[in-house]
């Protein structure tokens, strides 16, 4: 056995890199999103490269400078024009953390009206394991659309993590929010090592 590194960046054989997958971290507006760099330490120690895609207005709620030197990549937030490199390479995975109750309910009609959503909606079609960890008020989460939007979202093999929502008009729940979460629930969905 040779001491070269492989494709993963491991020793092996043939002298190549083996490449780590690929996180995207959807990341949406909510005021715990400034917390993100949590999921993204907790996966690049778990084995992950990962890159950021934001909301729009998701994009306001984090520090892009920091991600993006924490990440090694840019945010993504808007469509590149054609012919434009692409700035990530494809997701192995995808993780939607926080994943608001507008993205829940867009996200489960297909609709794609910003480049997260986009993504979102084609991850099904790739057949990428996909999570959301949802973070909305009791309000929100008691109107009914919520509810089928979910359930949809389990039809289509999204894995939907356990937050409780929060008190209208509060930033709880902040402190109970597993980042982690979206590791364990996608790492047995992913293939081993070939």
């Amino acid at each position: 056995m040779s001491d070269e590194p492989d494709q993963r960046g491991q020793p092996g054989q043939t002298g190549q890199q083996i490449k780590k997958p690929f996180l995207y971290v959807v990341v949406c507006a909510a005021g715990i999103a400034g917390d993100v760099h949590q999921l993204i330490t907790a996966a690049q120690q778990a084995g992950w490269d990962v890159g950021v895609v934001a909301t729009p207005l998701g994009l306001g709620f984090i520090d892009a400078k920091a991600v993006e030197a924490r990440t090694g990549y840019p945010i993504r937030s808007a469509w590149r024009s054609p012919g434009d490199p692409r700035p990530l390479p494809p997701p192995d995975a995808i993780a939607v953390a926080p994943a608001t109750f507008n993205t829940i309910n867009k996200w489960a009609a297909g609709i794609s009206d910003t480049l997260a959503l986009g993504i979102l909606c084609e991850a099904y079609g790739f057949g990428l394991p996909t999570c959301a960890l949802p973070y909305l008020n009791s309000a929100q989460a008691a109107h009914p659309a919520y509810r089928l939007s979910l359930e949809r979202l389990r039809e289509m093999g999204v894995l939907i993590g356990s937050h409780e929502p929060h008190e209208p008009k509060s930033v709880g729940g902040a402190e109970s929010f597993r980042w982690e979460e979206a590791l364990e629930l996608l790492t047995p969905k992913l293939p081993g090592p070939a």
